[in-house]
């Protein structure tokens, strides 16, 4: 089983955003995730299509724009537009997800759902067919640099097991406190695409430290 890494925009240096993308590309990451947040849903703000649609022009990796917002429905088209691969709603702001996955899925991007730490997974369980990716949040959105929850492995092996059992082929993200120290069981309990801010971006030397992770995690599914 492969593994991708996603570098998380969020913890990159915005004033050189051309070389920090650089930099993670020529490292081999396989995703970016672009954390939107609004104020409301989650405490901070970060940055809208306008961002998506530059980092789109510096990359031809997908960008998996994650929004942490209210009222997702009125911004879907707009992040499309702008570039977005993947389009993951959180399951907290919608009350319709099918409705909600079938919107993204018309604009030709790839649906995804998020849940927060104390969200139960028994609140998305029934719709996982609807999706094409599945974001676990290992710690609470908002902020980067927070430790990972561990608790989060038990939604993951759930999810891995739900997708088993009936044959559906969503994929697993977690996003939150990963690095090369707990990659390893979070690759093994089920999770396909590894969410990582600081630990890349902030690390002395990021694309080691990229390279590092994916290693860590493939390693530990080769001794499984």
């Amino acid at each position: 089983m492969s593994v991708k890494i996603a570098p998380s925009l969020l913890s990159a240096d915005f004033s050189d955003l051309k070389s920090q993308i650089q930099m993670v590309d020529n490292a081999g990451a396989d995703w970016h995730h672009l954390d939107v947040m609004d104020g409301r849903f989650v405490p901070n703000i970060t940055f809208g299509p306008l961002i998506v649609k530059t980092v789109r022009r510096l990359t031809e990796k997908p960008l998996d724009v994650h929004l942490m917002i209210v009222e997702p429905e009125k911004y879907i088209a707009s992040f499309r537009q702008a570039g977005a691969d993947w389009i993951t709603i959180h399951s907290e702001t919608v009350d319709n997800l099918p409705a909600i996955s079938e919107m993204i899925k018309k604009t030709g991007a790839k649906a995804g759902v998020s849940l927060n730490p104390e969200t139960p997974l028994d609140s998305i369980i029934p719709f996982l067919f609807c999706f094409d990716l599945v974001l676990v949040m290992s710690v609470h959105p908002g902020f980067g640099g927070q430790s990972f929850i561990p608790e989060s492995l038990n939604k993951v092996s759930t999810l891995d097991r739900i997708r088993k059992s009936r044959d559906l082929d969503f994929l697993i993200s977690i996003d939150g406190g990963i690095s090369e120290a707990n990659a390893a069981v979070v690759h093994q309990t089920g999770a396909d695409i590894l969410v990582a801010g600081s630990a890349i971006y902030a690390a002395s030397d990021p694309e080691e430290a990229l390279k590092k992770l994916r290693r860590a995690a493939l390693a530990a599914r080769a001794e499984a």
